[in-house]
This record gives structure tokens, sequence and C-alpha cells, in this order.
């Protein structure tokens, strides 16, 4: 059991340097395992599931066949440069498996998830993982805190069926630069029986697509150009500079501009229910789908609670992740942004989807096509 002075302490070390909090962090996971009572799951199924990169999701079951199982993951951690835009603006990203965000991972109520965390040597920092679906440690952070040629093995029980975020935590001012660099991702718990309308009534969906987004703070030489560092260690100064304005340079979707347009748009099909799970780990943010809407939204991310019904907008909070629901009724392209347009427009929160089908006039119907305003008009008679 962690005492209140291991707390303290713990709190102390949190505002402390961040290599100090890195020291602190590991002998705090060593004072918090042994005295913990061993669980014996050895009589639990396990199954290992290899992740994939967002906007997609890995293979599951909306609805749990079997009793709990350790459901078994594997995540690199990658610290590399990545182009975050069409004008080759470049980032010293810190990435799971290689993508922003990292994978998203799947599991039932009464799972457990067991993660094995890698930090290869040729990485130059050391890094963790928080999970905010987890209890205690920290999130696990306390306990999966790897420098570059280590690796780590964390298990917690899913208790909380919901959208949660997980990131990199390693201590002090580290914390918002890992996170700002890239290193987020998310979890979804779902209900043993899935997932349920207000009315409790069973849902499915057809399709399921993960969608991060990203705040990114990337330094302007004295020319106002766009500066690329060799090293995530070299851009470090100049990065917390722009991060402290609280003024991103970039607001994108799953690591940069463009992400999910044109020929990468996300693919549906009219009468597919599709879920859209939108996480943030450190800005509020508005989501909204042009031309459709949120059929069924979690807007907290807790399946726990019911969902909102019919929404226009639907708001994820900073350090979350939440779930909308929607059957497309119309072919077309559909426009998914971050609502402060400016965001979506002009700094590169926007994706598209592209629907397929036949269009229902009964729903929207083009009465007059755009034709010159001329005489009928001037001289008062009705339009047709």
């Amino acid at each position: 059991m962690l005492s209140r002075r291991s707390l303290l302490i713990a709190s102390a070390l949190a505002a402390s340097a961040p290599t100090i909090m890195a020291q602190n962090i590991a002998a705090a996971s060593e004072s918090l395992t042994p005295v913990a009572k061993k669980v014996d799951l050895s009589k639990l199924p396990r199954r290992k599931v290899k992740l994939v990169a967002p906007p997609m999701v890995h293979p599951h079951t909306q609805a749990a066949t079997t009793g709990p199982s350790v459901i078994e993951f594997e995540m690199t951690i990658l610290e590399q440069e990545m182009e975050i835009d069409d004008n080759g603006t470049m980032l010293q990203g810190m990435t799971y498996n290689g993508s922003i965000p990292g994978p998203m991972m799947v599991v039932h109520e009464g799972d457990y998830l067991e993660l094995t965390l890698i930090n290869p040597p040729q990485n130059t920092l050391p890094h963790n993982i928080d999970f905010h679906a987890a209890t205690g440690g920290l999130g696990g952070g306390a306990l999966t805190l790897v420098s570059p040629g280590e690796h780590t093995v964390l298990r917690f029980k899913a208790t909380r069926p919901g959208t949660f975020v997980y990131h990199c935590a390693p201590g002090g001012p580290m914390i918002p630069w890992h996170v700002v660099s890239g290193m987020s991702g998310a979890i979804m718990i779902l209900p043993r029986d899935g997932l349920r309308d207000d009315k409790g009534k069973s849902v499915k969906y057809d399709k399921v697509f993960y969608i991060g987004e990203n705040d990114f703070y990337i330094p302007r030489d004295a020319n106002g150009d766009y500066i690329r560092y060799d090293s995530p260690g070299s851009a470090y100064n100049d990065t917390v500079e722009v991060m402290n304005g609280l003024i991103p340079t970039h607001v994108v979707f799953n690591g940069r501009v463009g992400s999910m347009t044109g020929e990468n748009a996300l693919q549906a099909a009219v009468g597919e229910t599709v879920l859209l799970i939108h996480s943030q780990a450190n800005r509020d943010t508005r989501p909204h789908l042009i031309g459709g809407h949120g059929d069924l939204v979690w807007e907290t991310g807790s399946f726990n609670n019911p969902p909102l019904r019919d929404q226009e907008t639907w708001f994820i909070r900073g350090g979350s992740a939440g779930c909308a629901l929607y059957t497309f009724r119309q072919p077309g392209v559909y426009a998914y942004v971050n609502h402060n347009l400016i965001e979506a427009v002009n700094l590169g929160a926007t994706a598209h989807i592209m629907v397929s089908g036949t269009w229902d006039n009964d729903l929207m119907e083009q009465v007059v096509a755009p034709s010159e305003y001329g005489d009928a008009h001037t001289s008062g008679k009705a339009l047709p």
C-alpha cells in the first residue's frame, strides 16, 4: 500500500527537474510493487493483438464472446522526424509505433490489458505511458519509465467502459513537450455486451475510425520560416518558448495537414453506421460533421452514461477521448472538422469522408440550380 508520505514525495517529485523526476519515477515504481499481493491470471485465456496505424482500428468484437481475457499488445517508441504539412514543415516527432496519434487499443470491460513497451537504443530520451483508463501508479506512468535500450511490461484491469486518452508523462516540463511532439493515443473499453443507446437498446457499428487531434508548436527563424532541427533535444528550448505562448502553429488530425483528405479521405457508404472516436490529449476541441450529425454521442467518453442524441457539434475536453455514432443517409463528401474554423481551415484540423450511394431527394433537393439573377427577379415576379 502506498503511504501518505510516499504520495507526498511523489507530488514533490512531479514538480522537480525532468532528470530528477525520471530517476525518482523509477525508484517509486520499485517501492510500489514488492508489497503487492500477486494476482494469479494463469487460468485466463490470452490473446495477442497486432496494432494498426490510425485512423484504422485493429479487428475486434463489439460484444465479448467469452469471459475476461488477457489482451496482449506491443508498442515501440520511435523518435523520428515527420513532415506535418504540404510545405515541408518538419517536426522532431516522438511516437508510439511511428504514428501520430499512437494506435487505438480495444478491449472489453473486465479484460486485462497487457502492454509491452519498447524504447529502442537509437532513441535519445526516456519515455513512459500514462493510461487515463488505468487505476493507480500515475496511470502506469510510475511503472513504465524506460530509457533507450530498455523495455517494460505493464498490465492493468479495464474496469471502466469508455474511450480514454493515453500519453507519455516522463515528468515535469517533459510531459507537455512529449505530448505536443506526438506521444498520445487512445484506448476503447467496450461494455461486455456492446454499446447501447440512450434507451438501453443495443447498437452496432459497421466501421470505426480513430481521429487523434494534435497541436504542434514549430519555432520560426528571423525570416519567419519554420526551423528544422537535427534531434528532439536540439528543438527543446525553442519549442518550449513557442509552447508557452499557447498559440499552436498547426492543429491537425492524425499527425499532419491533409492526413485524411483527397486521396487519403476516409470511405463509407449510405446506410453504413460509423463510430468516430476523437481524442485530444492537450486542448479542448469541438468536432462537427458537416452534412451529418452525431446520432449518438458519448461526449465525455463514458459508456456507463447514456449517450446524447442528435448532436450538431460536440465537445471533447483536453485530456480526453469521446466518440460519435452516425449512420450516413446521403452520398457525397462530408467534412469532419474541429469547428474552430480557423484551426480547421487555416491550421489543418479537417478530415473528409467520401460516402458512396444513391441520393435521396426527400432529404435534400436542389429545387433551382444556380443561375443568373435576371428580369424575372427584378420585376417582382415570384420564383418558379
